[in-house]
């Protein structure tokens, strides 16, 4: 599956908003295939973000990680020599 931009799903999906609001009379077929497209782009738009999502957590999993080994080990008051 390839990934979709999401900048060029909002575009696509502002001109079919567009398209609507410009028209007097909508022809019913073109409509339905505007309305069709709109849909398949905003499903694959949720898929995406939840990919991106999930991919954020994923970096931050790994930089809580990265900043818990880095973190020196602490030292109890009577572990201090003396």
């Amino acid at each position: 599956m390839s990934t979709i931009n999401l900048t060029e799903s909002l575009k696509k999906l502002e001109e079919i908003n567009a398209w609507f609001e410009n028209q007097e009379e909508v022809d019913v077929e073109k409509g339905l295939e505007k309305v069709k497209e709109g849909t398949k782009l905003v499903k694959a738009s949720r898929e995406r973000l939840q990919e991106i999502e999930n991919e954020f957590e994923e970096v931050k999993k790994e930089l809580s990680k990265t900043d818990s080994e880095e973190e020196p080990d602490e030292i109890e008051p009577d572990e201090l020599p003396i």
